[in-house]
C-alpha cells in the first residue's frame, strides 16, 4: 500500500469530517438560540437527531452488505475487469440497498 496517497486522503478526511462535526454543532446551538428555545424543543431536536444517526447507521449497513453481495457475485463470475456489466452489478446492488433501507425505515415508523 502506498503510504504517500493513503495519509494525506486520511488526513483530508479527517479535517473535513471535524470540520463537519463542529458547523452542525454550532448551527444547532444558534438555531436553539434564536428560536429562544425550550428545553422540550432541545429534547425534540436531540431525540430527532438521534434518530437520524440511527437511519444513517442501517443504510450504509444495509447499502454495504448489498455492494459486498456485488462484489461476490463479481468474483463468483470471474470478472477481472472493468466493465459495463460489472458497473451495472455494483449500481444494481447499491440500488437494491437503497431500497431495502427505503422499506425498513418505512416499517419501522
Amino acid at each position: 500500500m502506498n503510504l504517500d496517497i493513503l495519509l494525506p486522503m486520511t488526513l483530508i478526511a479527517g479535517v473535513v469530517f471535524s470540520i463537519k462535526v463542529v458547523v452542525e454543532a454550532r448551527s444547532r446551538r444558534q438555531l436553539l438560540l434564536a428560536a429562544e428555545a425550550s428545553t422540550e424543543l432541545a429534547r425534540a431536536l436531540l431525540r430527532d437527531q438521534e434518530r437520524q444517526g440511527r437511519l444513517a447507521s442501517l443504510r450504509w449497513g444495509v447499502v454495504l452488505v448489498a455492494l459486498a453481495c456485488g462484489f461476490g457475485l463479481i468474483q463468483w463470475l470471474g470478472w477481472n475487469e472493468v466493465s459495463p456489466g460489472l458497473i451495472a452489478v455494483l449500481a444494481a446492488a447499491t440500488g437494491v440497498g437503497n431500497l431495502i433501507f427505503y422499506a425498513i425505515s418505512r416499517r419501522r415508523e
